[in-house]
């Protein structure tokens, strides 16, 4: 059975002191929950990918309290500094150049000379970091290509009894992983999109950050910078399928007793559906973002569910990050197509 901590400076410290010792432990995030580990022991690291199933050329983001952590591991440049100063502690991550090879375990960066970092904006795990006085290994708390978990109940769903304990401190923010956005090259590139878009990075760092259309995807001999760009990501076992608001009079005309719904409130409106078929995700692209994930969990455990169809939004702002994460989930599936 997994420890559940809620919220509390001796919960805090409980944990702080199970990953001294080598434990395991998931913690809230502004975006998602992660599961962490200090990220200077190679053994307690190691424990992070078995109760992931995670492989192991899929590198680790490292998490850390403050600026002056990742300093003692990567070279920040004047780009780091200008999106610390802007976006930390938030969600945005940042790949970056390692002091030395060496200066982590080899299982964290998959032997790459560069690792991915990030301040999160939770005061909770800002505070359990410190009390470890070391960074945190901070993949999501969650089987390997399964939805990301917004809820410390998520976290128990995949992970009770492979871990040695979470943090409940409620359901997370946003709902999606942070921005990846990766400065060990020339001009800065974002890897993942997330609540903070490319346009702002250009706009803090005064020149064109390269952001690429749709999903990135590796060579099996390829080894990733970032988590999400080689692996299968955010998928239920169910079949998921992306609809557009045009497609709702024939989605309504074809959808079967066995088919879930999970679309802005609007579209549910229009449809008329069962509401125990049904997921509204609210009337805004914040609150889809948010939701998303909760809906692909709550489905995916209904035994007379086949099929999720789920909406679609525009490729704009936070909509950005939510088709990223739609498109992968749904493996490419479109309604009519």
């Amino acid at each position: 059975m997994t420890l559940v901590l809620k919220t509390s400076e001796k919960a805090i410290a409980e944990a702080a002191n199970i990953m001294a010792s080598g434990g395991v432990v998931a913690f809230p995030t502004e975006t998602v929950y992660g599961i962490g580990a200090d990220a200077t022991k190679r053994d307690a690291v190691e424990k992070v990918f078995a109760a992931k199933k995670r492989p192991h050329d899929n590198p680790l983001i490292v998490t850390v309290s403050n600026a002056e952590m990742a300093a003692r591991f990567a070279k920040l440049d004047w780009r780091a500094e200008k999106l610390i100063e802007n976006f930390w502690p938030g969600s945005l991550t940042m790949i970056l150049p390692l002091i030395d090879q060496d200066i982590l375990p080899d299982n964290v960066t998959a032997g790459l000379l560069t690792a991915a970092f990030r301040n999160p904006k939770n005061d909770v795990t800002r505070h359990l970091i410190t009390l470890l006085n070391n960074p945190i290994v901070g993949p999501s708390a969650n089987l390997s290509t399964k939805p990301s978990p917004t809820t410390a109940e998520h976290v128990l769903h995949d992970m009770d009894g492979r871990i040695d304990a979470v943090i409940d401190d409620g359901p997370t923010e946003i709902g999606v992983e942070s921005t990846i956005v990766d400065l060990s090259v020339k001009q800065a590139t974002i890897l993942r999109p997330g609540a903070v878009t490319a346009d702002q990075v250009s706009s803090v760092l005064g020149e064109k950050v390269i952001d690429p259309t749709g999903p990135i995807s590796l060579a099996a001999n390829i080894a990733p910078k970032a988590p999400g760009m080689k692996y299968r990501h955010y998928a239920p076992s169910k079949a998921v399928v992306i609809f557009n608001q045009t497609d709702l009079k024939d989605l309504k005309q074809q959808l079967k007793k066995n088919d879930a719904v999970v679309a802005l409130e609007d579209s549910l409106n229009q449809l008329k559906l069962d509401r125990r078929h049904s997921w509204s995700l609210g009337e805004t692209a914040d609150s889809a973002t948010e939701e998303l994930f909760s809906a692909l969990r709550f489905f995916d455990d209904q035994k007379d569910i086949q099929t999720i169809y789920v909406e679609s939004l525009p490729s704009e702002g936070i909509g950005e990050a939510y088709m990223n994460r739609l498109e992968k989930s749904a493996g490419g599936q479109h309604f009519g197509l």
